[in-house]
């Protein structure tokens, strides 16, 4: 276990020891189960950019090893070109393996962090897969990405778009969708099986259906697939201040594995 704490950046720790050969694990299958249009590396600098999909996670900078801080400016003066020329803002996404030399950098030049994401894993062995539904996985991805969006609308992201990161998912993967009997929606989500663990992405639940049960029986049948597909650990993302799918995902026994938050220039007032 390495120990690893954020603290003095901005006085907040967003963790304060982690085991960093799982992230780097978890990094590399979230980057599989949820693939940005273009991947660009300088060192150990990746550099994630999607022109159909407006998500943060897409389109950022996520470095890869905390010994990698040569010419810290120049690169980013170089990075920040590379995103202006897309249209976005450039963000960078801080990990446990992001060097503190870059974080002091970023707030030296007027750069604030934001919106922290939990990853969470639970361990697929003591999952009893006969308590939850069995439901068997969609291939359609026109159906999926129709039905997220009227579950879960994204300013700026568009039909297109949503399929152009869907049907760029390399590793096995499904679609689970929960719907009333006269087909309209209820939930929706992403399940991946990549080796032995398994991502659960883009879940939703209707809004009028929400604190139903649908978001949990969906979670079931996920995790449900997974296993008997041969997957020892399940993992997933969730925003730090959504209490409700913390709870939910708690009560299946998932368990916080790091944290990691974005930074980007404060806007002018």
């Amino acid at each position: 276990m390495d120990a690893w704490r954020s603290k003095g950046h901005d006085g907040i720790g967003i963790t304060v020891s982690t085991d960093l050969p799982l992230v780097r694990r978890l990094e590399a299958m979230a980057l599989r189960a949820w693939p940005a249009r273009d991947v660009l590396y300088d060192g150990a600098w990746q550099l994630r950019l999607t022109a159909g999909h407006p998500s943060k996670r897409l389109n950022s900078i996520t470095v890869l090893d905390l010994s990698d801080i040569s010419d810290i400016e120049i690169r980013f003066e170089k990075a920040s070109r590379r995103y202006e020329a897309f249209g976005r803002p450039v963000t960078v996404r801080e990990t446990p393996l992001t060097p503190p030399a870059l974080l002091d950098f970023l707030k030296d030049n007027g750069a604030a962090p934001f919106d922290e994401t939990i990853v969470m894993t639970l361990n697929l062995q003591g999952f009893e897969p006969h308590n939850a539904i069995e439901r068997l996985p969609s291939q359609d991805v026109g159906r999926f990405v129709e039905t997220s969006l009227a579950l879960n609308p994204a300013e700026g992201l568009t039909k297109a778009g949503l399929a152009e990161v869907v049907t760029a998912i390399k590793p096995a993967h499904g679609f689970f969708i929960s719907q009333t009997d006269d087909r309209n929606p209820l939930a929706a989500g992403l399940c991946v099986h990549d080796f032995d663990m398994a991502g659960i992405e883009a879940l939703a639940v209707a809004e009028n259906a929400r604190r139903a049960g649908h978001g949990r029986s969906l979670t079931g049948s996920m995790l449900r697939w997974a296993k008997t597909r041969g997957a020892r650990t399940a993992w997933l993302q969730v925003t730090a201040n959504n209490e409700a799918a913390l709870k939910l995902y708690e009560s299946f026994g998932f368990k916080e594995a790091y944290r990691y938050r974005y930074w980007r220039q404060k806007r002018e007032q």
